[in-house]
């Protein structure tokens, strides 16, 4: 590796605040020949808006078109990067079906770049990092020889910058029943009474008894039939 992109990649590694490594970031991808860069991060929370965090260099003109629009309902980069972590490069063919997109893009002298992102599932965060130029096309070779650099400051920036958003809230954890509390349960939510399933199970009435309070305990509800209600709805049934 050249002495500059160790130098610059350590310096990255060391910084802790997202502007900072921003800023440190953009002077590596200049240094890759690239005159843009991006970098956005989203949350995605359950019954909330989304937050969004976003760094670039674009022209200003462009992040108000851009905005304004709601160009990212319609960016087939945006769609792609939800779906997939694998690179894309920004061609006339991935533009397709938006054309004005691309156009717009050429005006502002961002029709050259590529973008990847880094999908986050336990915290329900992704990100998307994108580099961009106005003259000369990114060949397969460049993304390659390059990609590496990319991947390790994708992620560095995301680490920081998930530090400022709100994160999915945990799954509940499931409680672990028995086996013997399942078969219990499973004939509890039949109808069956505690005397017919100590027939069935060939168990004492006491016994089938026990294995319900202890079912109730650790679902953390009342009753038999609230314990039958949150079986089901944790999966155990």
């Amino acid at each position: 590796m050249e002495i500059w992109k160790e130098s610059q990649l350590t310096q990255l590694s060391y910084a802790n605040e997202i502007d900072v490594a921003y800023q440190i970031s953009l002077n590596f991808i200049k240094n890759l020949g690239f005159k843009f860069c991006a970098f956005s991060i989203t949350s995605k929370t359950l019954g909330a808006h989304d937050y969004t965090l976003n760094r670039n260099n674009f022209p200003q003109d462009w992040n108000t078109q851009y905005e304004q629009n709601e160009f990212s309902a319609i960016d087939p980069i945006v769609a792609h990067c939800n779906q997939s972590m694998l690179p894309i490069l920004w061609t006339e063919d991935v533009f397709s079906q938006a054309p004005w997109l691309w156009q717009a893009l050429k005006e502002q002298g961002l029709q050259h770049g590529w973008s990847q992102s880094f999908h986050d599932e336990e915290s329900g965060l992704y990100s998307i990092l994108s580099l961009a130029r106005s003259h000369c096309p990114i060949t397969a070779y460049e993304l390659y020889e390059n990609l590496g650099f990319t991947v390790f400051i994708s992620r560095h920036l995301h680490a920081l910058a998930a530090q400022h958003l709100p994160k999915r809230a945990p799954k509940p954890s499931t409680p672990h029943l028995s086996p013997r509390e399942i078969e219990v349960l499973k004939l509890s939510a039949d109808g069956k009474t505690a005397y017919e399933i100590s027939r069935i199970l060939n168990l004492s009435e006491r016994t089938v008894n026990f294995h319900v309070h202890r079912a109730i305990e650790k679902l953390g509800v009342c009753n038999k039939t609230a314990a039958v209600i949150k079986a089901v709805r944790v999966g155990v049934l």
